[in-house]
């Protein structure tokens, strides 16, 4: 039956050394699509309203995360390399754009809002998401106690923002259509859009598969640290 006794939060903050209830330290899990709250899960036990898996912690949290993150730095570098969109006009040349291209071409057109839409969510938030990503990874790893609430604030600023890097896909995929409907020239996207889209990809997977829980679970002997934590991944 879910557990129906109300937990009530300690007032005080992490660092303050006063012992915190927690849902671990009481025995009791979450459902991880229901919210459902139960009481003394054994391993392999699922919700018996939505029947998902429960686990005290995400199986293999620090491992998968490492995974997806180290794959979408190797992205990375194909993205900012090569050719997001490819244009053969009519009467002309063909041309080749790379992201970075594509920002100076706006900045040096006068359209400097564009360009810097495009070079935030184009390079510096996918950059921000692997980077913000690494440092929950180490800290959780090294056991490290500090600047915890920022680290929580930052982890849900990256589960938040991780849909928007998809501009530059979605800009190549209208200019495509709409500059072949009209006959100007012949729109293809390059190598680089499939890099970048991967690279969205990858971090949207790798911020999910992280268990922010483990960044609180700082004391070697808590009930509710797990075992992947403990070995540091």
């Amino acid at each position: 039956m879910p557990a129906n006794r109300t937990v009530q939060p300690a007032s005080q903050s992490p660092g303050s050394g006063v012992p915190v209830k927690t849902a671990a330290k009481l025995g009791m899990v979450s459902c991880p699509h229901c919210a459902t709250l139960w009481e003394d899960v054994k391993a392999h036990d699922r919700c018996r309203r939505c029947g998902a898996g429960l686990h005290l912690r995400k199986p293999d949290s620090l491992r998968r995360t490492w995974a997806l993150v180290i794959a979408a730095y190797i992205m990375y570098v194909p993205a900012n390399i090569l050719p997001v969109m490819i244009t053969v006009p009519f009467l002309g040349k063909e041309q080749q754009d790379t992201i970075m291209s594509g920002i100076i071409y706006f900045w040096n057109s006068g359209s400097w809002g564009l360009a810097l839409i495009v070079f935030t969510a184009s390079f510096l938030v996918p950059l921000f998401k692997l980077a913000v990503l690494t440092q929950l990874l180490i800290a959780v790893q090294d056991h490290s106690k500090r600047h915890l609430l920022l680290r929580a604030k930052l982890y849900r600023v990256v589960a938040v923002i991780g849909r928007w890097s998809m501009l530059d896909v979605f800009v190549v995929t209208l200019m495509t259509g709409l500059i072949q409907i009209k006959g100007f020239a012949t729109v293809h996207p390059g190598e680089g859009i499939a890099a970048f889209a991967a690279v969205v990809v990858l971090t949207m997977l790798a911020s999910i598969s992280f268990d922010p829980r483990l960044m609180w679970d700082v004391t070697e002997h808590e009930p509710g640290r797990s075992h992947e934590s403990r070995r540091g991944g």
